[in-house]
């Protein structure tokens, strides 16, 4: 790959550059990468922004909430100006601020059958941090079909968890992880049910975006297969190993499902 860093470029990312894992070459395949971020919102926030300060070249939020005043705790990027307005409008906006070098699309929506396959499509990769299992199981079967690499993570009270999904190269996929029970209620508590600790947020959320620079750059070991556990109060981490399941009903022999 050729380096074709701007002067402005070379010295916005001097810190990257520096490093001999990653060097120009590293931040070329950040710049030409693209990446879409599923939520807004708490893990959104920190993965957009550090994302973007990468340089990600494309930069996708998907999101169809408003600001509201309960986000600002966690949501570090919306201001207290931006309650009422909608997420990625605040969003794109601060982005644009912190990164004039790169393009961030706002794509005001919730995810549906209809509408995940081609958006997911337009993106290399996918962070997912939404809030529901729904919407998760959406993203993953459309990464699946597509064979797209999916990095995952959700928080709740003090702690979170993080893993990546790349079936296409033999590895697990999130159903293989949280099999779908067709007919049973999978709700699980919200934010908003169960409360959070804002800075959880904010270091599950910067791993997330650590491990998606990785994939991007292919440096370092890939968290696929493995899932990483956060107990904040405990101030610990664990891992469990993670293997495919044959009878999956979206990566396994059955094929992929929406």
């Amino acid at each position: 790959m050729s380096i074709d860093l701007s002067e402005d470029e070379i010295q916005r990312y001097s810190r990257h550059i520096l490093l001999a894992e990653l060097g120009g070459t590293g931040q070329m395949a950040i710049k030409n990468a693209s990446a879409l971020v599923v939520g807004a919102g708490g893990l959104g926030s920190p993965v957009a922004l550090y994302l973007a300060a990468a340089g990600v070249g494309r930069l996708g939020l998907v999101d169809d909430d408003v600001v509201e005043l309960s986000n600002l705790q966690r949501q570090v990027l919306h201001a207290t100006g931006a309650v009422g307005h909608k997420k990625v409008a605040s969003a794109r906006e601060r982005l644009n601020a912190l990164n004039p070098e790169i393009v961030v699309e706002a794509w005001d929506m919730r995810l549906d059958t209809a509408s995940v396959e081609e958006l997911v499509s337009r993106y290399d990769l996918v962070c997912d941090g939404c809030d529901n299992f729904e919407t998760r199981y959406l993203v993953n079967a459309a990464c699946v079909q597509q064979g797209k690499t999916l990095v995952s993570a959700a928080v709740q009270r003090f702690g979170g968890q993080l893993s990546t999904f790349r079936p296409q190269l033999g590895g697990p996929c999130y159903a293989c992880l949280y099999p779908p029970h067709d007919g049973e209620d999978t709700a699980s508590p919200t934010c908003g049910d169960a409360g959070v600790l804002g800075a959880v947020t904010g270091v599950v959320g910067t791993l997330q975006a650590t491990e998606a620079l990785k994939e991007i750059t292919g440096i370092g070991t890939s968290m696929a297969g493995r899932l990483l556990m956060w107990d904040a109060l405990s101030m610990r981490f664990s891992e469990l190993t993670l293997a495919a399941d044959p009878a999956c009903p979206v990566c396994g022999a059955a094929g992929v499902r929406l």
